[in-house]
């Protein structure tokens, strides 16, 4: 075993080794798979579509036919376990998330709620447990997207979503094109479009990731459910005034754009919090023009990353962002014009899904916490057809896409137990 399953293991608590679950198991899986890609700084680098990602597959393959498990892999590269179910013309139920990661990233984004998924068959198998309808053990391919800059491609072929023109259009940092990726793998554009699946043959997704924040941390708590994945927009705004010599341009004389995205930088960051307790809005990227030392800048390029899990209130958001800009441009005598770079349907949970949590959490004597999740995951685009559940394992410091990214495998452990309760009253 490597590092980091003695590192897992230290404090461990056996109490948790019931029910067909073993956190041995998860940690000499977790060590495993960090093992492929593994970079110097101790992180893992598995890009989308690569050799590493490849090898990750292969690896948890191996070990869902030893559960049981039927695998399949369809045209995009996703791989699907397969738990025969008593009633086998009922839809599946899917529990999975991917194991590609960003360049020197952590071990447990993303991994964990693919091992998650495959321990509950583990233990289904250990426990002689058969479910009522199919379960299947999903692994999407590059959620990421450290390939092309643009992730979720497997989790979209398999809602059939996504232009496959703008598709076609990606270029990775290599000179390749998407399809050249594809076939590089082995796969074709014809069949990523053959990878869609019917709405008849998946009853809904719950995925595990660790959460990526503090909130959990803060609560000390090991687990918690999430109320919904917001969904984001991101609006490039470019103010325009007046460059000018820095001496010789009189103060009450002057069109400053970046004093006005200034104003409107911190005036942005006071608007979430009238929309809705989950809003989010963020300027993360600023492009300065002529930024010179001596010069006052004529134009400002800046981005807002703006976010809720409610479409109504994130839309309300955004619409309020746009007011502001032409306000502050109208009062500093300048201009401004924006292109809406993206916007993406935020993900509700049902409540429905949410209580059917609570209940397992209480039958596993464990609090129960409900929060959002900011981040997007492949449960986002799975939900866009099918419902989803999603639960949350608690990060230490919130760090995340970092090799310092760690989650306790008490934590993570206590999270399948829940997960595995959930899923069976999925069946009743």
């Amino acid at each position: 075993m490597g590092v980091l399953y003695d590192d897992l293991m230290q404090g461990y608590d056996a109490v948790h080794n019931v029910d067909g679950i073993s956190g041995e198991r998860l940690a000499k899986r977790l060590d495993a798979i960090s093992e492929i890609g593994l970079t110097e700084n101790n992180g893992s680098h598995r890009p989308g579509f690569s050799k590493e990602e490849k090898a990750a597959k292969e690896l948890v393959s191996k070990w869902m036919r030893e559960a049981g498990l039927e695998v399949r892999q369809d045209g995009a590269g996703n791989i699907f376990g397969l738990l025969a179910g008593k009633k086998n013309d009922l839809p599946a139920i899917l529990s999975g998330s991917h194991l590609d990661s960003v360049p020197d990233g952590g071990h447990f984004d993303g991994v964990l709620g693919v091992l998650a998924a495959l321990e509950v068959a583990q233990a289904w198998q250990a426990t002689g447990y058969h479910p009522e309808t199919p379960y299947e053990v999903v692994v999407f391919t590059d959620e990421e997207g450290a390939r092309f800059n643009g992730g979720f491609h497997g989790s979209e072929a398999v809602v059939g979503k996504g232009d496959i023109e703008e598709k076609l259009k990606l270029v990775n940092q290599d000179g390749m094109h998407f399809s050249e990726v594809l076939e590089a793998i082995g796969l074709s554009v014809d069949s990523y479009l053959g990878a869609e699946r019917g709405n008849e043959e998946i009853e809904m997704f719950a995925e595990v990731h660790i959460e990526q924040g503090k909130q959990l941390e803060h609560e000390e708590l090991p687990c918690g459910i999430v109320t919904g994945i917001a969904g984001p927009c991101w609006l490039e705004f470019t103010f325009t005034g007046e460059a000018g010599h820095a001496g010789n341009t009189p103060m009450n004389d002057r069109q400053d754009a970046l004093v006005a995205a200034s104003e409107f930088i911190a005036r942005v960051n006071k608007l979430p919090g009238s929309v809705s307790d989950t809003a989010v809005a963020t300027v993360g990227k600023l492009n300065l023009n002529p930024n010179g030392v001596n010069v006052i800048p004529g134009s400002v390029t800046l981005y807002v990353d703006i976010r809720d899990i409610f479409k109504e209130t994130r839309d309300s958001l955004v619409d309020q962002v746009l007011e502001l800009a032409e306000d502050v441009a109208d009062r500093h005598q300048i201009s401004v014009e924006h292109i809406e770079k993206m916007r993406v349907a935020p993900v509700p949970i049902e409540e429905e899904k949410q209580q059917l949590l609570e209940k397992s959490f209480a039958e596993k004597m464990i609090q129960s916490y409900r929060l959002p999740s900011g981040a997007g995951h492949d449960a986002m685009i799975i939900g866009e057809k099918w419902p989803v559940a999603m639960l949350f394992t608690q990060s230490k410091g919130g760090i995340s896409h970092n090799p310092a990214e760690w989650s306790d495998l008490n934590d993570c452990v206590q999270t399948v137990h829940v997960l595995k309760n959930f899923l069976e009253k999925m069946q009743d």
